[in-house]
């Protein structure tokens, strides 16, 4: 279903993804990091749909189809270096910076920061090209009352 998506991700040399590819392929690290742990719980469900109805201005049916389109996704995507490396050259900086406050939402909404989610985090936002610097500010936006 998304051999094609795949494939352009993964191409020598990515070009920029159309907004829907990108969609999916943001959505899919949410989706990844909160399956991390071995709990893909409620909570964390309902914030990636939060997430994507905020940053793609949609309503609570279509960010559920999104995400159901997108935990297909994650399930097909290659390894998360792969993947994730493919992303960070075929997506904005801005984007890419966007899902990982995203992501830390999806870590923190069951309040529980899992030795698996921290790692994951790790690992992607380097890949992603985003430094910890900003990694840490985008965690204090959420974690900040």
């Amino acid at each position: 279903m998304f051999a094609d998506l795949l494939k352009r991700l993964t191409a020598p040399e990515p070009e920029k993804l159309p907004d829907p590819d990108a969609r999916l392929a943001l959505g899919a690290l949410m989706v990844r990091i909160a399956r991390s742990d071995g709990d893909y719980a409620d909570v964390e469900i309902a914030e990636i749909d939060r997430r994507l109805m905020e940053r793609y201005r949609m309503g609570p049916q279509q960010a559920a189809a999104l995400r159901a389109q997108c935990e297909a996704l994650e399930t097909e995507a290659p390894d998360t270096v792969r993947f994730t490396r493919a992303i960070k050259d075929a997506v904005g900086h801005d984007d890419r910076l966007a899902v990982v406050e995203a992501m830390w939402a999806v870590v923190m909404a069951d309040g529980v920061r899992d030795d698996a989610e921290d790692s994951l985090m790790r690992m992607v936002v380097n890949l992603l090209g985003i430094t910890d610097q900003e990694s840490h500010a985008a965690r204090l936006r959420i974690t900040k009352p």
